[in-house]
């Protein structure tokens, strides 16, 4: 099971793995959301995914149509992103996970947005956008 929580420990979730699609996403907005160079993101099943703690403090914000972004309001931490095209999946936040997990980052995405001063230093595929966007 896969637990996390927000910094202020207000909002709790769990769910089922694995996480896939696990990627460190350099986009302007996942860098905005998490005031950090890039954010690692990975997917889990919807249908596993609950809220066991503090769901009143969740805040949203929808970034884009139907692609809402999810956080504490108490602390601000960023937990998930939901995508209304993607209904069978929720995307974690991985900084936000409490538990170990096995799984690894695959690749970088959105490197074209990444800025001047921060370097890739591993050997993870790049994509300047979205891999078949």
């Amino acid at each position: 099971m896969i637990r996390g929580s927000c910094m202020c420990g207000g909002v709790a979730y769990e769910a089922e793995g694995p996480i896939v699609a696990m990627a460190r996403c350099h986009c302007e907005q996942c860098r905005k959301a998490s005031g950090a160079e890039f954010a690692t993101n990975g997917s889990v099943r919807a249908a596993t995914f609950r809220v066991t703690r503090g769901e009143a403090l969740l805040g949203e914000f929808e970034w884009s149509p139907g692609r809402h972004r999810v956080f504490c309001r108490n602390c601000g931490s960023p937990l998930f992103k939901r995508d209304d095209q993607l209904p069978e999946q929720v995307r974690l936040r991985l900084g936000s996970v409490d538990t170990p997990i096995d799984e690894r980052p695959r690749l970088h995405v959105f490197v074209s947005e990444k800025p001047d001063w921060s370097e890739i230093t591993d050997d993870l595929p790049q994509y300047p956008t979205r891999p078949g966007a």
